[in-house]
């Protein structure tokens, strides 16, 4: 053959070679940056959707929000409700190898429950014991029955995560994550990419079509938007809505959506630390007031273009679980300047509110700062990157943070982590023993009726105190491009990987 031939043939070869490289790697555009990976330390949103490619869990939710086998494959509760007894998936082995067995279901288990760091615990503390009460069955003891426990499985709690690896790198573990996912962990940069590649020995390899996964955190939605249709992603999480039209007209696009389980408010904090000692943080009227000042239904018109729900509860309105007895409120600036000054505020207060800075959440910052201004409430927005944000939050360094939930199957996950005086997400510090009661209350049993009068009597209390100031509900917005096929929308917000595919 010439030598030229030859090398056009080589030409063609690698051509051919990468077109087949490209197609087997996903690249998903998103919102944040995670913070750190290990599912017990973990709080962002983001950090989830990494998680659905990289950590297993013992149940998960199809898009009906039912719960499913996935590493437990049959589970049964006894004695009244207090023990519980799973029955495991054979043949799985974590990323290095360790395999996944009943012992390793009892030391997650216990990390979850007890590493100082966790913010695990009060999602499984009805849990007494778990005992492997065989290689493949782990049999827990209960205090006393609990309706949330599977649901607290179908995420963090329920992500396996190697006792070999845990055990080896302690609170390092989430510089690089094993677990038994149907990728593992290959890098991490901050703030510019996560990066996961197949698992050969995954047990449902069938399901998985890409090599590898590349998650590339682009807060600016008009950039993110711009690098899908300029070819740079495959697919992002959460479209503007202000760019649904565009990316709905665009031939070479397609969209998904699924309405949200969770809401986005602003934290107060009430108790965290020194900075919570300023006007909104020490008085339940400034916070009363600040909530009268906000027009959510504006809100929603102004920068979500109507696509959200306005909302004022963990719940959104039309769920089972939404409180009608408190409707979202109207906005009533007079009211507010009543409470301001009941409060001993007549000339209004100061108030910084911090935000992450991504466009949408800034504007979302700025019409509550031209609403809020009307009654006397003077906000000073401080935007952040959003892991600087969560972590100050939880430091305490704030006194009021926007920021949102992504939700929960379970109406006990929108809540109870949040207002209770042990809660692991409580950054506002709010600590109420009657609301603690009433919220372990409604985590006993699996009647309705009984477990939406705790909620409800909850209510009554929390809405006066007001330390989170919820505003609306989100709709999840995906755009792919029409290159990548197989994707399901789920409500929960998460990228789940089996059966997705990328044509070359």
């Amino acid at each position: 053959m010439p030598r030229t031939i030859t090398a056009i043939a080589l030409l063609f070869a690698a051509c051919a070679a990468g077109t087949v490289a490209a197609a087997q790697e996903l690249r998903i555009g998103l919102q944040d940056d995670a913070d750190i990976l290990d599912p017990d330390q973990s709080r962002t949103f983001v950090g989830r959707i990494v998680y659905a490619g990289l950590c297993d869990k013992l149940v998960d939710i199809d898009p009906d929000l039912t719960i499913v086998p996935m590493l437990a494959t049959g589970w049964e509760f006894s004695d009244g409700g207090t023990t519980l007894t799973m029955q495991l998936r054979d043949g799985v082995t974590f990323h290095d190898g360790t395999p996944f067995d009943a012992a390793a279901v009892v030391a997650n288990i216990d990390r979850s429950k007890n590493l100082p760091e966790s913010r695990r615990k009060s999602e499984l503390a009805s849990i007494e014991s778990a005992e492997a009460t065989g290689p493949l069955e782990v049999t827990m003891k209960l205090g006393a029955p609990d309706a949330t426990l599977l649901s607290q499985f179908a995420d963090r709690a329920g992500m396996m995560l190697s006792p070999t690896a845990t055990e080896a790198m302690g609170l390092d573990f989430g510089l690089a994550p094993v677990c038994s996912g149907p990728f593992k962990f290959v890098e991490r940069v901050q703030q510019d990419r996560i990066v996961l590649e197949k698992f050969p020995e995954y047990w449902n390899a069938d399901a998985i079509h890409l090599e590898r996964v590349v998650y590339l955190p682009i807060p600016d939605t008009t950039v993110r938007f711009a690098n899908l249709r300029a070819g740079d992603l495959d697919m992002l999480e959460r479209l503007a809505a202000t760019d649904l039209a565009a990316a709905k007209a665009d031939p070479d696009l397609t969209v998904e959506s699924a309405v949200s389980l969770g809401y986005q408010g602003v934290t107060m904090n009430v108790g965290n630390g020194p900075r919570a000692d300023n006007p909104l943080g020490r008085s339940a009227l400034v916070r009363q007031a600040l909530s009268l000042s906000i027009d959510r239904g504006a809100l929603n018109q102004v920068v979500f273009e109507g696509a959200f729900a306005p909302g004022n509860q963990p719940f959104p309105p039309g769920s089972a679980w939404y409180d009608e007895r408190f409707p979202v409120p109207t906005r009533d600036v007079a009211q507010a300047k009543a409470l301001l000054a009941e409060a001993g505020h007549p000339d209004g207060v100061d108030i910084e509110l911090q935000t992450t800075n991504n466009p949408v959440q800034l504007q979302v910052a700025q019409v509550l700062q031209a609403m809020a201004a009307e009654t006397g409430i003077r906000l000073n927005i401080v935007s952040k990157e959003f892991a600087t944000q969560l972590k100050d939050q939880t430091a305490g360094d704030f006194e009021a943070s926007s920021i949102g939930w992504s939700g929960r199957t379970d109406p006990d996950g929108n809540i109870h982590q949040f207002q209770t005086c042990g809660g692991g997400i409580n950054d506002s510090r709010i600590c109420i023993p009657e609301v603690d009661e009433l919220l372990n209350a409604a985590r006993v049993g699996e009647d309705f009726a009984a477990r939406k009068a705790a909620y409800d009597d909850a209510r009554d209390i929390l809405v006066k105190e007001g330390s989170i100031m919820y505003l609306y509900h989100p709709t999840w917005i995906w755009a792919l491009d029409d290159a990548v096929t197989g994707f399901v929308p789920y409500p929960d917000g998460m990228i789940r990987l089996e059966g997705v595919r990328k044509a070359g």
